[in-house]
């Protein structure tokens, strides 16, 4: 298989820099746009053609297009916290779907014939079963779920009536980072559970809030499917060998392991790891917040030879933990 250059957006990211990573350690050509908002140029490796700049500038796009003879697409700029998305939904609604709207335009005009789009199980909303399947109804509660289901329809919609081909991955909770620790999560003020719990076991946070004690739990604590992002990043690119390989064919997909831990087990697992005690804040629910949302990955792992390295909670913990005392040493904390 001939391997064309891979446009990564948001590739200074956490998600999107482990997938420049797996791309180039597949031997893909890599290049990467991000306006830096929250991406980190220390992300991407020098050898790999960094564009500053935003997706929703079109002569931009056309000429990294041009110049890097982009073959295929990897989505990953945009905006993800949900609390802010409630407070602020026009950004979030101008930055996931507006721009989004731009960058499939500009693949279409450039003729980039294959795309695939990092979306999320909020799109499901608050789900009335568990496992949860792509068959199930996505009916999202804030506009970060809604700002991500549009782009899908987009897509679909514009595979229909163009000459591309997409894979929507619909991620569950994220977490760790690279084993050799090129690349993890930076963002300041992050608020995924384990890196939060990490930041507290490293003595960067005071504690760590759990929100929600009375779910239809074991424990009571809200229940989450974990994985790991470099086994994340890894199913993007093999989703890019199955656009390539069947170009007719569209895909939609969970990106989990079919399992879950409570919020209680998650600090637990962390005490266990860094031999440290999380001092632990009981608050009140967030609006929303469903009592369990794990993956049916039954889908990805029939259509795509996936097969995770690292589903494991303490190697992903042990990850984040590495990445972690990295970055102190990279801002020199």
């Amino acid at each position: 298989m001939s391997k064309p250059t891979v446009l990564v957006t948001g590739g200074a990211g956490y998600i999107g820099s482990h997938a420049v990573l797996a791309l180039l350690d597949a031997g893909w050509p890599v290049a990467v746009v991000d306006n830096l908002t929250t991406g980190f140029r220390f992300a991407v490796p020098d050898a790999v053609q960094f564009y500053e700049g935003d997706i929703e500038d079109g002569a931009l796009l056309a000429r990294i297009i041009a110049e890097q003879k982009v073959g295929a697409i990897m989505h990953f700029a945009g905006s993800i916290v949900v609390p802010e998305s409630v407070e602020n939904p026009l950004k979030y609604y101008h930055n996931n779907t507006v721009k989004s709207r731009a960058l499939i335009d500009a693949a279409v005009t450039g003729g980039v014939p294959h795309f695939i789009f990092s979306s999320t199980a909020a799109t499901y909303g608050v789900p009335e079963v568990s496992p949860v399947t792509e068959d199930t109804p996505q009916k999202p509660i804030n506009p970060y779920g809604w700002s991500k289901l549009m782009t899908e329809q987009m897509l679909g919609d514009t595979a229909f009536a163009h000459d591309l081909n997409f894979c929507a991955l619909r991620y569950f909770n994220v977490a760790g980072a690279d084993p050799q620790a090129r690349s993890g999560q930076s963002t300041a003020g992050a608020t995924h559970l384990i890196k939060v719990a990490v930041e507290a076991a490293l003595g960067k946070r005071e504690s760590v809030a759990v929100f929600g004690t009375d779910y239809d739990t074991a424990d009571g604590t809200g229940v989450r499917d974990y994985i790991h992002v470099s086994d994340l990043a890894a199913a993007h690119v093999l989703a890019l060998e199955a656009l390539i390989e069947q170009p007719e064919r569209s895909l939609t997909m969970n990106c989990g392991y079919g399992d879950g831990f409570s919020v209680l087990e998650v600090l637990d697992a962390v005490d266990r790891v860094t031999n440290r005690t999380i001092t632990r804040v009981m608050e009140p629910r967030r609006a929303g917040d469903p009592a369990a949302l794990i993956s049916d990955p039954s889908r990805i792992r029939a259509t795509l030879p996936w097969q995770p390295k690292h589903a494991n909670l303490d190697e992903i913990i042990a990850h984040a933990l590495q990445w972690e005392r990295k970055l102190g040493e990279i801002r020199g904390e």
